[in-house]
């Protein structure tokens, strides 16, 4: 590894710089998983963090859960009924039924994906 030296005054300081880090929204669920890491994966969390591996890992983990939620929802509606015929004849029931599914798959995602 070949490292280059500037010159200041009298001092040679290296030109150390910082790979590009990536660019993405973290997220909720990835402000989850960091949260997750740095309390119960202290080692992982540091390893990641010294790999500069943290962040893309972060934007990776709220895309899947993301995707999982968006499968598990429709999926959860389609095997309970609830349509857009149920849309149009009770608008709160519908709401009602969609945000309990969501709220399911939601916690399924977090149990399997977040905290593990």
């Amino acid at each position: 590894m070949d490292i280059s030296y500037t010159k200041h005054g009298d001092y040679y300081y290296p030109d150390l710089s910082l790979p590009p880090q990536p660019t993405g929204d973290i997220g909720r669920f990835g402000r989850m998983r960091k949260k997750y890491l740095k309390e119960h994966q202290p080692d992982t969390f540091a390893l990641m963090l010294m790999e500069n591996t943290l962040t893309q890992h972060l934007i990776d983990i709220d895309r899947q859960a993301n995707e999982q939620i968006d499968l598990i929802t429709s999926q959860l509606a389609n095997a309970e009924c609830v349509t857009e015929d149920l849309k149009a004849r009770d608008q709160l029931g519908w709401i009602q039924a969609m945000n309990s599914c969501r709220a399911r798959a939601e916690e399924q995602v977090i149990r399997e994906l977040i905290l593990s």
